[in-house]
């Protein structure tokens, strides 16, 4: 399912119109941005929680020449499904 999928399965499911639904979906997927973006945790009971996870400096190797690279610190996006999105999928 594609970004266009879930506007027309929201805009069937709510009887919204397609331009409706796609404003409702982007609304939903930048409030959760903005609020990773802040460092919150946006937490969807029964769906799952999406928060942000530190990654400390590491270091790596380069395959094609085997040479060490410093690969830097970064923030990553996480989900974390919730037991109920774990039990509709068994």
């Amino acid at each position: 399912m594609n970004k266009n999928d879930l506007v027309a399965v929201v805009a069937g499911s709510t009887g919204l119109s397609k331009t409706d639904a796609a404003k409702a979906v982007d609304g939903v997927f930048q409030a959760i941005t903005d609020a990773l973006k802040k460092g919150d945790e946006v937490r969807l009971v029964g769906f799952g929680t999406f928060n942000v996870a530190a990654r400390a400096q590491s270091e790596g190797r380069n395959p094609r020449t085997g040479e060490k690279i410093a690969i830097p610190a970064s923030r990553q996006p996480k989900f974390k499904a919730g037991k109920g999105l774990k039990d509709a999928v068994q």
